[in-house]
């Protein structure tokens, strides 16, 4: 078992790892595609001992990959989930999914220079696709490149007008510029789309938040959040406006606890 593999068999419940582990005269066996789909639906702890047991009968297997890769994600080891997506890369260098992969570890690391390349790659290989191009958006706003992060926001959003994830990325790129009422803006044609999640409805709260409006901010996250978390937020709403200035870098509204 390589370093990787041991570390994550130091932190994986035992009998999530006996779940996940297929066995005959010591060796492992790919799990079949229903053990595959009833893997989907665990836990990220035990979908990372699922998806590690089959990395171990397969080092090539890109599904494995980018499934071990999402659950570390998942359980904020970022760094490993990218160190697992650019291993299964060496096999399989144009798998798109993989691709995406790493640049999402990357970018959860907060290291988006290096998520450039693979959103690139992904983007050249699915032409057709919106997620490389707002995950590559993302990647530059980290690499503090503006305008290539406009122009990529804008080519997603060319593709997909009616998808959620990148109306909503696209406006919290026009809040990291200051520009608050049209990031509102986007976000409301987010957050009604059938494909709007609660990142979208509480980019929205941040928004309305940061623009003076508590208690509609307030309003808006708690149909999502627990008391605490509203309360943590408001909090931090609040020592925002202080500060004076709407204006807010990135890494600011990135530090606005989820909201």
């Amino acid at each position: 078992m390589c370093r990787m593999r041991a570390r994550l068999a130091t932190v994986l419940a035992p009998a999530a790892l006996a779940l996940a582990t297929l066995c005959v005269s010591g060796a492992a066996l790919a799990a079949d595609a229903q053990q595959r789909a009833e893997a989907r639906r665990l836990d990220p702890l035990a979908r990372a001992a699922f998806w590690g047991s089959e990395l171990q009968a397969d080092a090539a297997d890109a599904e494995a990959g980018v499934g071990l890769a999402q659950a570390l994600r998942g359980l904020g080891r970022d760094d490993e989930a990218a160190e697992v997506a650019a291993k299964v890369l060496v096999a399989r260098p144009d798998d798109p999914a993989l691709l995406l992969e790493l640049a999402r570890a990357h970018i959860a690391r907060g290291q988006g220079f290096y998520a450039i390349e693979p959103a690139r790659k992904a983007a050249s290989l699915a032409p057709r696709d919106w997620r490389p191009l707002t995950l590559l958006a993302v990647a530059y706003e980290q690499a503090e490149r503006g305008e290539e992060a406009e122009a990529a926001h804008r080519q997603a959003l060319a593709l997909a007008p009616n998808e959620a994830t990148p109306l909503t990325n696209y406006a919290m790129h026009l809040a990291a510029k200051g520009d608050l009422a049209g990031a509102e803006t986007q976000l409301r044609r987010a957050v009604a789309l059938p494909s709007a999640g609660i990142q979208a409805r509480q980019n929205l709260a941040l928004v309305v938040g940061l623009q003076g409006r508590l208690p509609e901010a307030e309003r808006l996250a708690r149909a999502d959040l627990p008391p605490e978390q509203v309360a943590n937020n408001l909090a931090y709403l609040r020592a925002a406006l202080g500060q004076g200035g709407s204006a807010r870098t990135w890494n600011a509204l990135k530090a606005g606890g989820g909201m």
